[in-house]
C-alpha cells in the first residue's frame, strides 16, 4: 500500500475523530431503535399506505417484507435523469418479485448547468446541492423504509443526494445510475464551432444546430464533466453495482443491472438481516478511494468542493491539502476529453471503472479492505454481462484501448488531474490534466473584471489582445453563489490559439467539461470575504506556475483598498433572492462551499 495513501486516510481520520464519533452516535442510535415504521401510530402508517397499490399497501399494514424509499430526481430538463421516469415502475416490480415493496419518497430538484450557463439561474445551481440534501432528509423522514435508492447523477445532484442519505445512514442506500447518451459530434468540432460564433463566422442557428448534434438524447453528456465525475467516484467508493456507472440507457443490460440493485438493497436491509448499512460503507477508506479514482482519471474541478462537503456529511473533515498530497503519488490513468479527444463511452469501451480501479489497486493506491453497497472491494473489479438473458459478475481483465484507459505500464501523467495552488494571492485548484505544458507557466499583467460578462464585452472590443492573466472576481459562493463562467473558454481560447499567453485566476468555478487554458479557480478566501482578488488592478504583474503549484501577484498590494461592487443589488431577479440567507451562511469553497454543517 502506497505510503502517502495510508497516511493521508490516517491524517483524515486523526483530525475527524470528534466529528465521526458524534456521527456515528447520532446513526447508531438510530439504528438501535430499530425499525421505525414498527413504532408509529397506526394512522401514520394509513396515510403513508392510503395511495398505494393493493399489494404495497398489504405489505405495509402487515409489516412483511422490506419497504424501500426511492427518492427521484428525475424531470424532463436534465437528458440524464430523463430515464428515471419509468425506474420507479420498474423498481416496485423488481422488489415484489421478491417479497417486498417499494415507494417513491420524494423527488428533488435537479437543475442542469448546462442549461442555466451564463443565465441567473447559475447563481442558484451551486446551492441547490444542499437544498437538494435536505430535500432527501425530508423524504426520508416518513420513516416507513427499510431501505433507499437514489435516483440521480448530474453536477450537484448526486452529491447533494448523497450528502442527505448521510443523515439516513442507518439504512442501506445504494445510486441507480443510468449511463451516458451515444456518442455525438466530436468534442474538438464542438470547440472550434463555438469559437466560430464567437469571431462571427457562423449565426446563431448554425451554432445551435451543432449544440443539438452534441446533446442529441438520453443520458449523460459524454464529456468527463461533473455528471460522469460524479458517476465514477460514486462507483468507486461502492454506492453502487461495479461496472454500472456507464451502460447506455436503452440496453438490456442497463435493465438487468437495475433489476439487481433492487434485489441487493432488499436483501440488505435489516429486515432480511444481513444489514449492510450506509454508515458501514462511508468510510473514510472508501473515501480515500473515491479520491484517488477521481484524481486518476482527471476529474471535474467541482468535486474539490463536493468532495469536503460529502465527507463532512459522514463526520470526516477532508481538506485540500489532503487532495493535493494524494494527487502528487496517483497518476493519471484515463485520457478522455476534456483530456482528450475520446469521450465517456470510449472509457466504458476500453473496461470502464472496474478496469481503471484494478490498475489502481495494482499500483498499491486502493483500500482493499472496504464493504461496498451490496460487497466487498473484490467485487468492485468485476464487470456485468448477459449470458443467455441472465446477468453475472465476471473478472473484468485489462483495459481493451490502452490509448484511453492504461491498466498496464506507464501512464498519461506522474501525476494525478488536479492540483492543488498556493500564494499570497489565496490558494485555489486548477485541472492540470486539461492544459497542455506549453501553457503550465503564465507570467503576464493582470486584466482585472467584476463578472465574466466583462470579459467578453473587452474581447469584442478588442482590449484583450496580449498575453494577460484574466482576473474574474467576486464570483465566489458568498458574492454570487459561485456560478460557472463558461462565458470565459470561448474568449480564452481564441485568445490562445492566437498566440497569445493567457490565464484565469478566479474565485468562481468552472466545470470539468472546460480544458485547455490554465485556470485557478475556487480562489480562498474569496474577494467578497476578505480575498486578495479584491485589491488587484490591471497591470499588476502575475506569476501563474501550475508545475511549481504557485500563483504569486509580484507588485506590491499595500495600501489598496477594494472596490466593492453592491453585490446583493445584483442578486434579486429569477428568484436568486430567495438564496440571499445561503449567500451569508455558506462556507468557503476549500471548505466545501456548504451551509449545511458548522465547520471547523
Amino acid at each position: 500500500m502506497n505510503k502517502v495513501i495510508t497516511e493521508v486516510t490516517r491524517r483524515i481520520e486523526e483530525r475527524s475523530k470528534e466529528t465521526r464519533a458524534a456521527y456515528l452516535a447520532m446513526i447508531k442510535d438510530m439504528e438501535a431503535k430499530g425499525r421505525s415504521r414498527d413504532t408509529m401510530p397506526c394512522s401514520s402508517i394509513a396515510h403513508a399506505s392510503a395511495g398505494a397499490d393493493p399489494y404495497t399497501k398489504e405489505q405495509l399494514i402487515t409489516g412483511q417484507g422490506a419497504n424501500i424509499g426511492i427518492v427521484s430526481a428525475y424531470n424532463d430538463m436534465v437528458s440524464a435523469h430523463c430515464p428515471f421516469k419509468d425506474y420507479p415502475n420498474q423498481i416496485k416490480a423488481a422488489v415484489q418479485s421478491i417479497g417486498a415493496s417499494a415507494q417513491v419518497a420524494g423527488a428533488v430538484p435537479a437543475m442542469c448547468d448546462g442549461v442555466t450557463q451564463g443565465t441567473p439561474g447559475m447563481d442558484m445551481s451551486l446551492f441547490s446541492r444542499d437544498l437538494i440534501a435536505q430535500g432527501v432528509a425530508v423524504a426520508l423522514s416518513h420513516n416507513v423504509f427499510d431501505g433507499a435508492l437514489l435516483l440521480g447523477i448530474c453536477d450537484k445532484i448526486a452529491p447533494g443526494m448523497l450528502m442527505g442519505a448521510c443523515a439516513f445512514a442507518h439504512l442501506p442506500i445504494a445510486f441507480v445510475p443510468s449511463g451516458p447518451m451515444g456518442t455525438g459530434i466530436s468534442n474538438k468540432e464542438k470547440t472550434e464551432v463555438r469559437q466560430q460564433y464567437l469571431r462571427g463566422e457562423i449565426d446563431k442557428v448554425g451554432l445551435q444546430r451543432m449544440e443539438c448534434r452534441a446533446y442529441h438524447n438520453l443520458g449523460t453528456c459524454t464529456f468527463y464533466g461533473t455528471a460522469n465525475t460524479n458517476q465514477l467516484v460514486m462507483e468507486a467508493m461502492g454506492l453502487m453495482l461495479p461496472g454500472s456507472a456507464f451502460v447506455p440507457p436503452d440496453s438490456e443490460l442497463r435493465t438487468a443491472l437495475t433489476q439487481e440493485i433492487c434485489r441487493q438493497i432488499v436483501g440488505k436491509t435489516a429486515v432480511k438481516g444481513d444489514a449492510r448499512p450506509l454508515y458501514q460503507v462511508m468510510t473514510a477508506k472508501n473515501l480515500v478511494n473515491g479520491l484517488v479514482a477521481l484524481l486518476a482519471s482527471g476529474g471535474s474541478t467541482n468535486h474539490t468542493l463536493h468532495m469536503p462537503a460529502i465527507a463532512r456529511a459522514a463526520g470526516f473533515i477532508l481538506t485540500w491539502d489532503d487532495l493535493s498530497d494524494l494527487s502528487a503519488v496517483v497518476p493519471l490513468l484515463l485520457n478522455i476529453y476534456p483530456n482528450a479527444q475520446p469521450d465517456i463511452n470510449a472509457f466504458q469501451e476500453a473496461g470502464g471503472v472496474p478496469v481503471l480501479l484494478k490498475s489502481l489497486h495494482k499500483r498499491g493506491l486502493l483500500h482493499e479492505d472496504v464493504l461496498t453497497v451490496c460487497g466487498s472491494f473484490a467485487d468492485q473489479l468485476t464487470t456485468p454481462e448477459l449470458s443467455d438473458g441472465k446477468l453475472r459478475f465476471v473478472e473484468c481483465g485489462e483495459s481493451r484501448n490502452p490509448q484511453v484507459l492504461i491498466s498496464g505500464e506507464g501512464c498519461f501523467r506522474e501525476q494525478g488531474g488536479l492540483k492543488v495552488l498556493h500564494g499570497n494571492l489565496g490558494q485555489s485548484v486548477i485541472k492540470i490534466s486539461a492544459v497542455a505544458p506549453e501553457h503550465h507557466h503564465v507570467k503576464a499583467e493582470a486584466k482585472v473584471f467584476n463578472d465574466q460578462f466583462e470579459v467578453v464585452d473587452a474581447y469584442k472590443a478588442g482590449k484583450l489582445n496580449q498575453d494577460c492573466v484574466v482576473v474574474v472576481r467576486y464570483a465566489g459562493p458568498a458574492a454570487s453563489g459561485m456560478p460557472e463562467l463558461h462565458k470565459l473558454m470561448p474568449v480564452l481560447g481564441n485568445l490562445q490559439k492566437a498566440g497569445y499567453h493567457v490565464a484565469l485566476l478566479t474565485d468562481g468555478r468552472l466545470s470539468g467539461a472546460s480544458g485547455g487554458i490554465p485556470s485557478a479557480l475556487h480562489v480562498s478566501p474569496e474577494a467578497a470575504r476578505g480575498g486578495k482578488l479584491a485589491l488587484l488592478q490591471d497591470g499588476d504583474l502575475i506569476d501563474f506556475d501550475a508545475d511549481k503549484g504557485e500563483i504569486n501577484c509580484l507588485a506590491s498590494l499595500e495600501g489598496r483598498s477594494e472596490q466593492r461592487p453592491d453585490l446583493e443589488a445584483l442578486e434579486q431577479s429569477y428568484g436568486r433572492y430567495l438564496f440571499r440567507s445561503c449567500r451569508e451562511s455558506v462556507s468557503s469553497a476549500d471548505t466545501g462551499a456548504t451551509f449545511l454543517f458548522k465547520l471547523v
